[in-house]
């Protein structure tokens, strides 16, 4: 094989492997994304340690759907994964552990295992929108989550954290890959 052969082929190899990782780059940083859940908040629906992918092109598309599971920016340095409860223009209001959307009550089907196992008490402890924010709606450009573990959840019921802005969420959880036991399809309801 002659140098200049094999220079053209080791020039082919370097520019696609060099492809490939933008391609990589790329769909990491815009389409999909790797989280790791933290803690319980979200349990039963995620477990402390699941691995998800997260769609970050998605609402870029589309807006975000009551009961979507979402990553948003917390803080500067945390990302949290909830599920959206509340969307602009939403009252929320909780009552004997039913969830009123602006007055009519809402079936939260992923919550029935949870109050199922519960002994007494609620899941879920009553609220209104104005109690918790001085707000009766959601404002525009604003979401409500909360976690599926109600009463072991820091969110939007805590002042620290309230409304989220659309423009902080990251993007819709599409899967959970690990544990692979638990490997399936999340947000479908």
């Amino acid at each position: 094989m002659s140098q200049k052969k094999k220079r053209s082929e080791t020039f082919a190899w370097f520019r696609a492997i060099a492809l490939s990782i933008l391609i990589v780059i790329v769909v990491r940083t815009f389409i999909l994304g790797n989280y790791i859940v933290d803690g319980p908040s979200m349990e039963p629906t995620l477990n402390n340690g699941d691995r998800l992918i997260v769609n970050k092109i998605n609402y870029k598309l589309s807006q975000p759907k009551r009961f979507d599971v979402v990553i948003f920016h917390a803080t500067k340095t945390d990302d949290y994964v909830k599920r959206v409860i509340g969307l602009p223009g939403d009252s929320i209001r909780y009552k004997n552990d039913q969830l009123y959307v602006n007055g009519k009550p809402i079936k939260e089907p992923f919550l029935n295992e949870e109050k199922r196992h519960m002994l007494s008490g609620q899941l879920t402890w009553d609220f209104t929108l104005k109690e918790l924010t001085g707000k009766e709606r959601v404002p525009n450009g604003m979401l409500w989550v909360m976690g599926d573990n109600r009463q072991n959840s820091t969110d939007s019921r805590v002042p620290q954290i309230g409304f989220i802005s659309e423009k902080k969420v990251v993007g819709k959880v599409d899967l959970r890959y690990w544990p692979s036991n638990h490997f399936g399809i999340i947000n479908r309801n």
